[in-house]
């Protein structure tokens, strides 16, 4: 009886292991990123501060409408963590196409001011004019197609003088 345990513990002790060194999924959905899915785990990178809020949404549906007001399937809004990977579960309805939204209010105060960033599924190039007359990216350049968990990475962008983008980039 003790052998038929071992390999269930076994594996058990692997996941345990694997995960130990891992960074924590963020927001109340994370177990669904731990199963089967379908969700879109979003990891964040290119924040310039580790203060505010986080607010990650998701949108399914016609991919023409991704981005418009109220129109997203979930919103997960969080305190930016103090250090490490920044990774938020955001559970579909079912296998699909979706694109997914992060907003980061460096002040946390839920006004969009000027220091604020954002950044959308599959990184898309966004212009400073882009942003003052809020043209939305081609659904094309943010789609996602989910099957099971999908790794989505965002990268936010800043306004920095003239120019709109990763901070990295920026820098050059």
């Amino acid at each position: 009886m003790r052998d038929l345990h071992r390999p269930l513990l076994m594996g058990a002790f692997g996941v345990l292991m694997a995960t130990a060194g891992s960074a924590a999924v963020l927001g109340p959905h994370a177990a669904a990123c731990a199963g089967r899915g379908p969700a879109m785990l979003v990891r964040v990178d290119g924040l310039k501060a580790r203060t505010g809020l986080l607010r990650v949404q998701s949108y399914g549906g016609d991919p023409q409408r991704f981005f418009e007001k109220g129109t997203y399937l979930e919103r997960v809004e969080l305190p930016v963590p103090r250090a490490g990977v920044v990774e938020v579960c955001m559970p579909v309805p079912a296998p699909g196409i979706y694109a997914v939204s992060v907003r980061h209010d460096v002040a946390g105060n839920g006004r969009a001011e000027r220091t604020d960033g954002g950044g959308m599924s599959g990184n898309p190039d966004v212009s400073l004019m882009d942003v003052l007359f809020k043209r939305r990216p081609s659904p094309v350049a943010t789609s996602v197609e989910v099957r099971g968990v999908k790794l989505v990475p965002v990268t936010i962008n800043y306004v920095q003088g003239t120019s709109f983008g990763p901070i990295a980039r920026m820098e050059r």
